[in-house]
């Protein structure tokens, strides 16, 4: 039986392959892969790259400022501060009973006084009317008409004075407890003064011959050998220069010790105020004064155990910028860098801008998502992102000219003065910088807020309205409650781009860096602050290379740099917990 030819395996078209351009061993498409596909590996890079500088440049801020501190207790300023501080904290409650006298007046004269000055407007309105048709050749003026208006205005100005003139003589008593209060420190504040001057010229000394160790060094570093040796070097013995400063000890005890029995011997006999209501804050200052008394044994303790010698643990010089409350520089005494005022000063500008942004940027992201019309969106999400492209320094200069002016006269305004903190004075403070910074974090949060409530399946809103819920319901209790994760998201990465801002609060934010008197309560919320970020922008330009002061700016960044970093991590962790929830 003939068997059938078997046909042979087809063939394959012949192929001419094409030549590939290669990089580093890579075609082009792998290279395009490898170049885009890369963004974590550089993101990782550059975050490390950060870091690294930030700590090289402020690192050596901890050495230094140990350094600093080392000489502010060998030159004997330590020392002298004991007793500064008991000078200090008597002021403290020397102001307190000038702001008792303040209430006082304020309360005796506001109601009469605003009659008198009602009266005095009136009048003047009068006056000026009738001053001006006589300047315009209108019509004759009334002789008796222009000499009424006149003696009004005089009464009204007459009628203020004696309103003034009778409250501070119903304060007398008041004023001379508190002149004869605060001249009782007068002997400890001589003795500080004469000591202050010791431990200046101490400090001064060992500088120059610090400076002159430097100026040494760079000569022999340039080999020149006579001229190093022209320049002179003389040790500072602190124990020797320290003598006549501690040996005062026993004086200002004795001075202290005077110092309590006067103050005692005055606060024995308050004065009775004119106004019952103020008798509260009399009662506390005489709590105050007693604490203040109570403190006068453990500050002679520390002046007679207080040693030059005595090291300065590293630890000292970390907690002091953590938790420091002093930002003081250029000081002839002594710096302080303690970043606590700065942290405080941003927190509260965030608090206010999120505060504000917060329910504008999630209320118009869920009205644009659920409830705007197509004209309606194209119109608002557009206007919207477009306040991200304002220039932040153009919104400072908005901030300086028209809304700081606008809202310390809105705080003017006598309805609302029931508003803690109204009227204020300072139209560059914690508010103004807060209000900008929120139109800065709308646009963020409003579009992280719609592009989480755009992430929500559309089942859930079928399934919703097929159980018969309204669309109110169905949006207050299924739709954001299920993007609620992108949108606290949304509201972590706006207060990033708030905290990190430096133009804005740096124009308007009142630059005073000093913590706010938090005892007014949302009051504290007008006061001038300054910012971390704020203090950086302002300072570093002015700043010696290398210097303590450049140093701790740039520990300031790292904190900054730190405090944003784990805003965006939080922000993206509940990212990624949001997108596992949802699929």
């Amino acid at each position: 039986m003939p068997t059938e030819p078997v046909s042979p395996p087809p063939q394959k078209p012949f192929l001419i392959e094409k030549k590939r351009t290669r990089f580093l061993g890579l075609t082009l498409d792998e290279t395009i892969r490898a170049f885009f596909g890369g963004n974590a590996f550089t993101a990782v890079v550059v975050l490390a790259l950060i870091t690294i500088f930030l700590f090289r440049e402020g690192s050596a801020f901890f050495g230094q400022n140990r350094e600093s501190i080392t000489l502010y207790r060998q030159a004997g300023l330590e020392y002298v501060d004991y007793m500064r501080t008991q000078q200090e904290e008597h002021t403290a409650l020397t102001r307190y009973l000038f702001d008792i006298r303040l209430r006082a007046v304020k309360h005796m004269t506001e109601a009469p006084l605003g009659g008198a000055q009602k009266e005095k407007d009136a009048a003047s309105k009068e006056l000026w009317e009738l001053e001006h048709n006589a300047l315009a050749s209108g019509p004759a003026v009334d002789p008796e008409k222009l000499a009424s208006a006149k003696a009004r205005v005089a009464a009204a100005e007459a009628a203020s004075a004696k309103i003034l003139a009778d409250a501070n003589a119903k304060l007398a008593a008041f004023d001379d407890f508190a002149g004869r209060y605060s001249d009782t420190i007068e002997p400890v504040r001589g003795l500080v003064s004469e000591l202050t001057d010791v431990a200046v010229a101490i400090k001064e000394k060992y500088t120059i011959n610090e400076d002159a160790k430097r100026e040494r060094a760079q000569y022999l570093a340039a080999g020149m050998t006579a001229e190093a040796d022209a320049v002179k070097i003389t040790e500072v013995d602190f124990k020797a220069e320290l003598a006549p400063l501690v040996g005062i000890t026993p004086i200002y005890v004795e001075t202290a010790n005077g110092v309590a029995a006067a103050i005692k011997e005055v606060a024995s006999t308050p004065p009775t105020l004119p106004v019952p209501a103020l008798e509260e804050r009399m009662k506390r200052f005489q709590a105050l004064n007693a604490q203040y008394l109570a403190s006068f044994p453990e500050t002679q303790r520390k002046l007679e155990t207080w040693d030059y010698q005595k090291p300065v643990p590293a630890i000292d010089t970390f907690t002091g910028f953590i938790f420091g409350k002093q930002w003081l520089t250029a000081s002839f005494w002594q710096d302080w860098y303690g970043v606590v005022p700065l942290f405080v000063g941003s927190l509260m500008v965030s608090v206010i801008a999120l505060f504000l942004a917060v329910p504008l940027g999630v209320g118009a992201a869920i009205y644009i998502n659920q409830f705007a019309s197509a004209k309606e969106q194209k119109l608002v999400k557009p206007a919207i992102e477009f306040i991200s492209a304002i220039p932040s320094v153009v919104l400072g200069f908005f901030g300086i000219a028209v809304l700081g002016q606008a809202l310390r006269a809105l705080s003017q305004v006598e309805a609302l003065s029931w508003i803690p903190g109204f009227p204020f004075s300072e139209r560059l403070n914690a508010l103004t910088a807060g209000c900008l910074l929120a139109l800065i974090a709308v646009p963020t949060i409003f579009t992280l807020a719609e592009d989480a409530l755009n992430n929500v399946p559309r089942s859930f809103k079928e399934a919703s309205f097929a159980l018969g819920a309204s669309r109110m319901q169905t949006i207050l209790r299924i739709i954001v409650p299920a993007s609620l994760s992108g949108i606290v998201s949304a509201v972590l990465l706006g207060l990033g781009r708030v905290i990190g801002e430096t133009m804005v609060v740096l124009l308007c934010a009142g630059n005073r860096i000093a913590i706010p008197d938090f005892t007014e309560g949302f009051a504290a919320f007008v006061q001038p602050v300054h910012t971390m970020t704020g203090i950086i922008a302002q300072e570093m330009g002015e700043v010696e290379r290398g210097g303590i002061h450049y140093r701790a700016l740039f520990m300031v960044g790292l904190v900054l740099f730190f405090i944003a970093l784990l805003i965006n991590f939080l922000a993206q962790k509940i990212v990624r917990k949001y997108r596992v929830s949802i699929g």
